[in-house]
């Protein structure tokens, strides 16, 4: 919310996400206040927060909150600190543990991280039946390693089923894909790419593109 916070509403509005994974959420002095002023906004609620770390999950109305929690991961002093963010939402019967992450600038606090990440994802997901989701801001690409290890563990949604470019980063002329959703076995993944939202919003909104993924129930094989 430092650039034009009305793209960045008709960003939000055109992903039409029922759950949203924010990175760089407001986290100085009154940043609640900002959360909230956006989930007004935009017609969501706040699900979940890390706010040291600024991240959030956000929800439409129709979503059901079953249970938030929020990590600090390891600090490497003087570096920023990280962490990840899971509201275990419903919606129509499904039930999904989304995370939200943005990881570090050094590649050894990031691959660090991303197994602190995966460890309390998956004990999340598990203690409520949930199929864990994550989402964020890797700043890697996906050839280095905690890219492959998250991706090893976890469906990269667009590579499954990509949909427009690939890039996100920078948002004005994007030439490097660092922003992903991965999802868990039992989701099969329809769609996944940056919003189809106008560019010039695109651009104003956030120096990364959003990306969306649209998941559904995996259908389950009839027995023999």
């Amino acid at each position: 919310m430092r650039d034009d916070v009305p793209a960045l509403v008709r960003v939000i509005a055109a992903m039409d996400a029922d759950v949203l994974c924010v990175q760089e959420a407001p986290r100085a002095l009154w940043c609640g206040r900002r959360r909230r002023e956006l989930a007004e906004l935009t017609g969501t609620r706040v699900a979940a927060g890390c706010g040291l770390a600024g991240l959030a999950v956000y929800v439409k109305p129709t979503v059901k909150v079953v249970h938030a929690e929020a990590h600090l991961l390891r600090v490497f002093f003087p570096r920023e600190v990280r962490g990840l963010a899971t509201a275990v939402v419903e919606l129509e019967g499904l039930r999904l543990a989304a995370g939200s992450i943005h990881l570090d600038l050094v590649p050894a606090h990031r691959l660090y991280h991303a197994t602190e990440i995966v460890a309390l994802l998956e004990r999340v997901a598990a203690r409520f039946a949930a199929i864990p989701v994550l989402a964020g801001d890797l700043n890697e690409r996906d050839h280095e390693p905690t890219w492959r290890y998250l991706a090893a563990r976890l469906a990269d949604c667009y590579a499954r089923a990509p949909l427009g470019d690939a890039p996100t980063f920078p948002a004005r002329n994007p030439t490097a894909r660092i922003d992903a959703v991965f999802a868990g076995a039992g989701l099969e993944v329809d769609s996944c790419g940056v919003v189809p939202a106008p560019r010039a919003d695109l651009a104003a909104a956030s120096d990364h593109l959003p990306v969306v993924a649209r998941l559904r129930r995996a259908a389950v094989a009839p027995e023999p």
